[in-house]
């Protein structure tokens, strides 16, 4: 079964907490469906169908003998005009969680099912009020872990996406209409220089599909965060670093070699990003147990770290671990510290940022070394949105693949049977970014991964 972008006009009225479970000074439950009227006018002591839509209302939440569960906040949002696109009552009770219990067991108990994960989210797609990639940014904005990520998820959700992959479609539909024309009609033929003005055009849409799709190393990581991985020897100051960049003493640090036996994880802001950052234990030749697990452990860390600070301690010279450290770690993911410059510069020709963790001096300088790795090509502008979903990225790529097939056929004078064939599939791929062709089972798997009351 296939999805097409259109009104759903039928289906269960659902309820569930739209705020975070837990105590708190009010909670919102959200009922949406075409019996919100009558399951709010139920467990309501005021004439909800009497209420002007968006309107607020106070009163108390009744059970069935007419005894108040709580005293409340009732807004009433008729249909279209709410988010779901269907009639929609927002609740706001006092949030401590046994009375929110009550009120929600009120609601089911009065004609409403429970929401799934997402099905809010779901019907707002369904009813036209948000295009699928829109409906993806409603949780990317709520799961954004940095300024940058928060920017590009309301970028998203105001439509700009929406917009790039509109104009796309738009573009090679009117060439499609040309190939299609050329299939019902193949006596009328094409002139070259309709070949060659075909040709230029949709290699420009090309290009800009391709730049879009290139935006999701960075959107990647706008959306999903890094890890950054400490990895050394023993005593070079890993984690002091990690203290020091946390600005707090999360790691215990002592003079005795071999302190940190796992790994520390820590959450860190920094470059506008969210980072991962992994405190590891000393790699070094070792009979000891617990020590040897622990540097199987760092082993594995910095083979999946997104980036690696190899720290080297400027007051010796380099030992033979620090050299097969420098010689197996991943060079086009590592960045080497020279740490402990308090105590003397690096007598070694090895290329590196010149830091003290414990009197911290030159964290600036890595943390724009950091930057410099991360942004290749610079850093997005504000003004472009980023791709940050492999669904659209696989959808892009499966687009420009076909695009790609369109130009080769046009240049070699294919059979305009095969050419507007890749051409549909070509706009099919970006149709189900937008959602306009998309099947069950990549719905369900899309909005099982939005919070319950979204």
């Amino acid at each position: 079964m296939h999805f097409i972008h259109k009104a759903h006009t039928s289906g269960d009225t659902i309820a569930a907490l739209a705020t975070p479970p837990g105590e708190g000074a009010i909670a919102v439950i959200r009922i949406s469906g075409t019996q919100a009227f009558d399951v709010a006018q139920e467990i309501f002591s005021g004439p909800v169908k009497a209420y002007l839509t968006h309107t607020a209302h106070y009163g108390e939440v009744i059970d069935k003998a007419g005894n108040p569960i709580d005293f409340c906040l009732l807004l009433v949002m008729k249909g279209p005009r709410s988010y779901t696109g269907e009639d929609t009552v927002e609740i706001s009770c006092h949030g401590g969680s046994l009375i929110v219990r009550r009120v929600l067991e009120r609601i089911l108990e009065a004609g409403a099912r429970p929401a799934q994960p997402g099905e809010f989210s779901l019907r707002a797609f369904l009813n036209g009020k948000l295009d699928l990639a829109q409906a993806e940014a409603v949780q990317q904005l709520i799961a954004s872990k940095s300024e940058i990520a928060l920017d590009n998820a309301g970028k998203q959700l105001s439509g700009d996406l929406s917009k790039r992959i509109g104009s796309f479609q738009k573009s090679l539909t009117d060439v499609a209409a040309i190939l299609e024309a050329w299939v019902d009609f193949p006596e009328e033929g094409l002139e070259f220089a309709q070949f060659d003005e075909l040709i230029d055009r949709l290699k420009e849409i090309l290009a800009k599909m391709c730049r879009l799709a290139n935006t999701f190393h960075e959107g990647k990581m706008l959306h999903e965060g890094l890890s950054l991985c400490l990895l050394g020897t023993p005593n070079v100051g890993k984690s002091s670093l990690m203290n020091a960049l946390l600005g707090k003493e999360r790691a215990i640090v002592t003079e005795i070699a071999g302190t940190t036996r796992d790994l520390l994880e820590e959450d860190l802001r920094l470059s506008g990003l969210h980072f991962r950052l992994i405190d590891t234990a000393g790699v070094r030749k070792t009979d000891e147990i617990v020590e040897l697990e622990g540097i199987r452990r760092t082993k594995q860390a910095t083979l999946e770290a997104d980036l690696i600070l190899l720290l080297l301690d400027a007051s010796r010279p380099l030992q033979k671990e620090d050299r097969e450290l420098l010689e197996t770690a991943p060079k086009e993911k590592t960045i080497v510290v020279w740490n402990k410059i308090d105590m003397g510069l690096p007598r070694e020709d090895v290329q590196g940022v010149l830091i003290s963790a414990k009197e911290k001096i030159g964290l600036q300088e890595l943390r724009s070394a950091i930057d410099r790795l991360i942004w290749r090509e610079g850093p997005p502008s504000k003004d472009e949105v980023a791709i940050t979903k492999i669904r659209h990225k696989q959808a892009l790529d499966g687009a420009i693949i076909a695009l790609q097939r369109v130009i080769d056929g046009l240049s070699n004078r294919v059979s305009a049977e095969f050419v507007a064939s890749d051409m549909r599939e070509s706009l099919n791929e970006l149709g189900t970014i937008l959602g306009t062709n998309v099947t069950e089972d990549i719905l369900s798997s899309i909005f099982s991964q939005f919070c319950l009351g979204k």
